[in-house]
């Protein structure tokens, strides 16, 4: 399947999906494979290096309902969704997800988002390069074998750290892609906390190993298209460093779903908070979403959102990280202002066409207008 037009966003939907099977990655990682029906296949059809949202409301005193972002980890396929899950330190739905979850079990799945992507129609002859850590190495997977599987003469350079071999995702996946196109994969391993033959490819990426790597092993000269996937201490550093070295911003795509800032939480949902008394800094958001138009007030708009605010009077307004690093709740502006206190997910254009992110969004202005619809 040729990728989507990298500027439409669908309306992001759920759907409950059997999980048909579980399969080990390594001894804090899985591989989940979801089984699509006839009826949903074009709810599901997706571009390589596109991701989903889980939703599932976890047995607990709390009743908190959960939802995370995974990417999916193989080329389209009728049928058939694949992710990856690690465990996150502390993580309440990861720590689940590798306990329990199994064949025959039902969860919430969002259709496909995200722009991670690129234009398989004119992949041919062009030189790839990701640079992934941890489990950001999830949607690079799906796009080595699209691009390498779907192309002749295409090629691909990965650079995947991690701390040890023992914690390497798809480890056996990424050394047959190696043998079966040797000519056109170039595979690189950097270890942080064990020791490699290679100095250049022992330890944490930090800038001067980073510039050697550039420098030695793929050369921003050679790129067409770069994707970094990871913590954003590594993509930010990544993306200044290829900057420098002249590579045009449209050339780079990068893929969050954490921050990573202690000082940035990203909570498990969005805030539901009861209605207090209106005071006179009151905010009023009018939104459309699905053709319906509805209002509320948000009593204190410098710290609620306007996604919190939504969500009270419709449960159905769309949101996965809400932590401004998806853009699941993307809404585009139609009236008043608003301040964005994060912006992971937004490209310049869609910011220049009035876009925001609707979790990170509060209103400057005595009303506003948003639209989930456009």
């Amino acid at each position: 399947m040729a990728a989507q037009n990298l500027a439409t966003r669908r309306r992001a939907r759920f759907h409950p999906l059997a999980v048909r099977e579980v399969r080990p990655l390594t001894p804090d990682s899985i591989e989940v494979a979801f089984a699509v029906p006839p009826g949903l296949h074009g709810d599901y059809d997706y571009a390589p290096g596109q991701y989903v949202a889980l939703r599932t409301r976890l047995a607990s005193p709390d009743g908190l309902e959960l939802r995370r972002s995974y990417s999916i980890c193989q080329p389209p396929e009728p049928g058939e969704l694949r992710i990856a899950i690690k465990r996150d330190v502390g993580g309440r739905f990861s720590t689940w997800a590798l306990e329990q979850l199994a064949p025959g079990m039902t969860l919430d799945v969002m259709s496909p988002q995200g722009t991670f992507t690129t234009d398989l129609a004119a992949a041919e002859g062009r030189h790839f390069a990701a640079i992934a850590a941890g489990s950001g190495v999830t949607p690079v997977m799906a796009l080595v074998r699209a691009v390498l599987g779907g192309t002749e003469r295409a090629r691909f350079s990965l650079v995947y750290t991690n701390r040890t071999s023992l914690e390497v995702m798809f480890l056996e996946e990424l050394a047959d892609l190696k043998d079966r196109y040797r000519q056109r994969l170039a595979l690189h391993h950097v270890l942080t906390r064990e020791e490699r033959t290679s100095r250049l490819l022992s330890g944490r990426i930090d800038a001067e190993r980073l510039d050697g790597i550039l420098a030695a092993l793929v050369r921003p000269a050679d790129v067409d298209e770069w994707f970094l996937c990871g913590p954003l201490d590594l993509v930010e550093l990544c993306r200044a460093r290829l900057t420098g070295a002249g590579v045009a911003r449209e050339a780079i795509r990068f893929e969050l779903f954490t921050t990573g800032r202690p000082e940035h939480p990203m909570p498990a949902v969005a805030g539901r908070a009861p209605d207090p008394a209106v005071g006179v800094d009151a905010a009023t958001v009018r939104f459309t979403l699905d053709g319906r138009t509805s209002t509320v007030v948000m009593p204190q708009p410098a710290v609620e959102s306007v996604l919190n605010a939504a969500l009270r009077v419709r449960a159905d307004v769309p949101f996965a990280c809400t932590g401004g690093v998806c853009g699941t709740c993307r809404a585009r502006l139609r009236e008043g202002s608003v301040r964005m206190a994060e912006n992971f997910a937004l490209e310049p254009d869609e910011l220049e066409a009035g876009y925001v992110l609707t979790c990170q969004s509060h209103p400057t202005s005595p009303a506003i207008v948003v639209d989930y619809d456009a």
